[in-house]
């Protein structure tokens, strides 16, 4: 398997060499989609996941966490951002391999705005006014960004594992623009009686994206700039490149009777000199991600956790708190996960998810 992971690494790199010989810009959240993460356990926990995760969500927390899983595990998650404008939808699946302890995974999200309208074949320019009959000349369209990652978690030794996750992408922006893209991720996990550890390498490869325009949707646009400004007004398919990320993290538990107290710390990397973050070093920024949780009998879990943690131009530090709990019923967890925005975006509102996992 180790060699078939190798050729793969090299094929998806050669693309990666000849792609920077064109013309591709340096986008800092190209990887956006990926932000909200998997599961309300890792939001209640402040997204404090990578040292700590050891079910089917760990194909995108840290492929690594997947190593372990005994039979098979399905999850979902919905949420809204944004008092609802937003959609998000997370599934998972995982497997052990058939007289293997590996184990393989796939997971998807979505996540999109539906409904918008598209006004450019509903004015006309020449009296400028609405044309006879507008609403016959509206139409809606939806934009939205989907993922698909195939994940392998093998080990190293009893205590390490390793695992990868292949990511696909595809944007949609109605009937203007898609995008297609790809990249891979690398996990590995220490696991001890009482403590953990765990790191995983986000677009090892570079996250590459390619876009193409229908410039025939848009040409309406053309009757409403001169010839000065249409070059800047309309789009380009340029195309993306996403520099890797890594996420480093610990846990650690204890037992008291029939309760579990679990603390985990996330340190999130970025290698873009994000000058909000309170940690920087040249071109590294570091951030942070907190959580805890209380378990009683594996049945019933409180959580608490902070995150987006940064530092505004006045030299305010902002931290966004998050709440979650969750309980089991045989092989069905049901979890719930709460954050609220800090900061300069206190108005957006406040984030609620529910996700479900099942045994199988």
């Amino acid at each position: 398997m180790s060699k078939k992971f190798t050729l793969l690494l090299i094929v998806l790199m050669i693309p990666i060499a000849q792609g920077f010989t064109q013309s591709f810009m340096k986008v800092s959240y190209g990887d956006d989609l990926f932000a909200v993460g998997g599961g309300a356990r890792g939001l209640g926990m402040g997204g404090a996941q990578v040292a700590l995760v050891n079910d089917v969500t760990a194909g995108f927390w840290n492929p690594a966490g997947l190593f372990g899983i005994t039979n098979k595990q399905i999850a979902y998650m919905h949420s809204e951002r944004f008092g609802g404008v937003v959609a998000y939808d997370y599934g998972a699946f995982a497997m052990p391999l058939r007289n293997s302890e590996d184990v393989i995974g796939i997971t998807f999200f979505r996540q999109g705005v539906d409904g918008i309208k598209n006004t450019l074949n509903a004015w006309d320019r020449d009296r400028d006014q609405p044309v006879s009959n507008p609403e016959d000349h509206i139409t809606e369209f939806s934009t939205a960004d989907m993922a698909l990652m195939l994940s392998y978690a093998t080990s190293l030794t009893p205590s390490i594992s390793w695992g990868t996750s292949l990511k696909l992408l595809y944007s949609r922006l109605g009937p203007f623009a898609n995008g297609f893209g790809y990249s891979l991720d690398l996990g590995a996990m220490y696991r001890h009686e009482k403590f953990s550890a765990g790191v995983n390498i986000h677009n090892i490869t570079t996250l590459m994206k390619l876009w193409s325009v229908n410039e025939e949707e848009l040409e309406p646009l053309r009757d409403y700039f001169d010839d000065e400004t249409l070059n800047e007004a309309f789009p380009q398919g340029q195309n993306e490149y996403t520099p890797p990320s890594m996420r480093f993290g610990i846990a650690s538990w204890r037992d008291f009777g029939e309760f579990k107290v679990t603390g985990t710390l996330d340190l999130l990397t970025h290698f873009e000199n994000r000058r909000t973050y309170n940690i920087n070093l040249g071109p590294l920024s570091f951030q942070p991600h907190l959580g805890s949780e209380i378990s009683y009998k594996n049945l019933l879990f409180i959580r608490v956790g902070l995150t987006d943690m940064y530092t505004d131009r006045d030299s305010k530090f902002y931290a966004s708190p998050t709440l979650g709990g969750g309980f089991r019923v045989n092989k069905i967890f049901i979890d719930y996960g709460f954050s609220s925005f800090a900061g300069m975006s206190a108005d957006l509102g406040y984030t609620h998810r529910i996700s479900a996992k099942i045994s199988l």
